[in-house]
């Protein structure tokens, strides 16, 4: 077993857009667990857009990420030692240990995880934080309708991809945007998209009504920025606006000017932002539902990997600016 602990520390705060000198890796001494503790290794990490605005100061839902302390993420791991009797040697949990190697953390945090029908990653996936957030996102903000045209924005990501998909399950026409043709490609032939409109191409108002010519009735928002502002202009009377994300604007040194907002008043839109631990009492309900989805083969899930842990803050620059393929990973050696 190793005897040093690999962590990758925020070193400073962004201006603008994220780049590997905002982090520092260091070899630290590996942790050893008190009384209702366990020791563990990660295995996964993940990478999410919300970790751009962890990195800043700005006043936010959660506190910032601490300058010289190791970056806030969630890991899947493997117990090592335990000094509580829920956890032994071996057992596989969800974390909150962040990027690094080990981590010390007390068992009632931990989340045991069954693996013997689905990979241990999926836990910080589909069947995770994105997952949970594109279930309760659509069916409880959203509330679609059979019939109803749904469009999702970063259509081949971790929670657009699963959007898109259980939109097509409630009977949806479902139209994603992406960028560049191969996640285009990916999103309909893949996912089962109807169609998908390629933002890098231009032309965004004149795809949607296209792909849209009776309007949208759901528009499930993980950029901001410039595409929000364009599908305000199709929203239909009475439609809905999931705010999940705005990662066209996290880099922004300024702030993007919107020029549609009178159609939330003039639609009578109903737009709402969501942050995934408002359904926290309810996770068990969404993990089911994916779960069962998954396991009958009816949700696609891709995974982009990412490997060794002194990798993760290039992972992260790649996802910010929209490279990756489904959800973000890092594989820990």
């Amino acid at each position: 077993m190793a005897t040093t602990n690999t962590q990758v520390l925020l070193a400073s705060r962004p201006a603008g857009w994220v780049t590997e000198d905002n982090f520092r890796i260091v070899e630290a001494p590996m942790p050893e667990p008190s009384e209702g503790e366990a020791l563990v290794r990660n295995r996964w990490l993940s990478l999410d857009p919300y970790m751009r605005g962890r990195m800043s100061d700005a006043k936010s839902y959660v506190p910032p990420a601490a300058l010289d302390a190791v970056m806030v993420g969630q890991t899947v791991g493997e117990v090592q030692a335990s000094r509580h009797p829920s956890l032994v040697p071996g057992d596989t949990v969800l974390t909150d240990l962040g990027w690094q190697a080990f981590g010390v953390a007390p068992a009632k945090t931990l989340r045991k995880l069954d693996v013997s029908r689905i990979p241990a990653s999926y836990y910080l996936g589909v069947l995770g934080m994105p997952g949970i957030t594109a279930w309760f996102g659509l069916f409880d903000i959203g509330a679609p309708k059979a019939g109803d045209t749904l469009v999702v924005s970063a259509a081949s990501g971790a929670v657009g991809s699963v959007v898109g998909q259980l939109g097509k399950h409630h009977g949806c026409r479902v139209v994603g945007i992406a960028g560049g043709p191969a996640k285009c490609d990916y999103v309909v032939r893949e996912l089962g998209f109807d169609a998908c409109i390629d933002h890098k191409a231009g032309g965004l108002s004149e795809a949607l009504r296209a792909q849209c010519p009776d309007g949208v009735d759901v528009y499930f928002d993980n950029v901001g920025g410039p595409i929000l502002d364009t599908m305000l202009r199709a929203m239909n009377l009475h439609s809905r606006i999931v705010i999940c994300g705005l990662v066209a604007e996290y880099n922004a040194t300024e702030p993007y000017g919107y020029r549609n907002l009178r159609a939330v008043l003039v639609k009578r839109i109903r737009m709402q932002g969501m942050i995934v631990f408002d359904w926290a009492d309810r996770y068990g309900e969404a993990v089911a539902g994916l779960a069962a989805l998954v396991a009958s083969g009816k949700l696609r899930y891709r995974e982009s990997i990412v490997d060794g842990l002194e990798n993760a803050p290039k992972g992260l620059i790649a996802l910010l600016k929209g490279e990756n393929f489904g959800k973000q990973l890092v594989k820990l050696a």
